[in-house]
């Protein structure tokens, strides 16, 4: 079998002496949405901080599309095609909506990233008369659009998505997820953990359940939306 497009194999890591991640195992593949749900505390941003080289592994491997990126620096793994929306959005918020989106493609040399500005507002009309706005004066959805836009500002392979709803009113929330599927759609792969697990199992086609730091469960969201387990743990069923 082919390997996977990023191939997570025993990955631990943790803060200081605190091992927060045990032997995670966790695949996405190529042009998939992959969800990743657990409780409050169970490791999900550490998991993306890990990939994204902001937390140093204690042991394990992350290959993307072959090329091994475990112990790489932040900056290399953006430019293999890993790229991170960061729970809580970290804006610059003292800079425009426009400068923000630059600063996405900040490793890119190409003569197409004023053209990828447009490309990627066009998922979020509501910015488009915004791009002069100092990012601090946006309202909390208007701030993820842009947080996500940054993102794929990089042109990435892999995006992941932390916590897009936090503190969303529903009817953002339900755009920022739309726009995850249709980022999807276009061909670029999105690992999404979503405190909404119902959401993210619905918008994703497999998932994996974080508890404790560890992989519990893993497998087609419909399956896992229908397990008694996730059921009763997540849905209050």
């Amino acid at each position: 079998m082919a390997e996977p497009f990023l191939s997570v194999r025993g990955l631990s890591a943790g803060y200081g002496e605190t091992l927060v991640l045990r032997d995670v195992d966790l695949d996405v593949d190529a042009g998939e949405l992959v969800a990743l749900i657990g409780a409050n505390g169970a490791g999900k941003s550490t998991l993306l901080a890990t990939l994204s080289g902001l937390v140093p592994p204690v042991s394990g491997s992350v290959r993307l599309a072959g090329r091994e990126l475990a112990h790489a620096r932040p900056e290399t793994i953006v430019a293999a095609g890993l790229a991170h929306v960061p729970q809580g959005r970290r804006l610059f918020g003292g800079l425009t909506v426009e400068r923000n989106l630059l600063l996405g493609a900040y490793l890119r040399r190409d003569g197409e990233i004023r053209a990828d500005v447009e490309r990627v507002v066009g998922y979020f009309p509501a910015l488009r008369d915004k791009l002069a706005r100092d990012a601090a004066t946006l309202s909390g959805g208007e701030q993820q659009m842009v947080a996500i836009a940054r993102g794929l500002m990089a042109r990435p392979k892999v995006l992941m998505v932390d916590e897009p709803s936090l503190g969303l009113a529903p009817n953002v929330v339900d755009r920022v997820i739309d726009v995850c599927a249709e980022i999807n759609r276009a061909g670029t792969a999105v690992l999404l953990v979503e405190q909404d697990v119902l959401v993210a199992l619905e918008v994703a086609r497999r998932a994996y359940v974080l508890e404790t730091g560890r992989i519990t469960l893993s497998g087609d969201a419909a399956e896992l939306r229908a397990d008694d387990r996730v059921r009763k743990a997540y849905l209050g069923i």
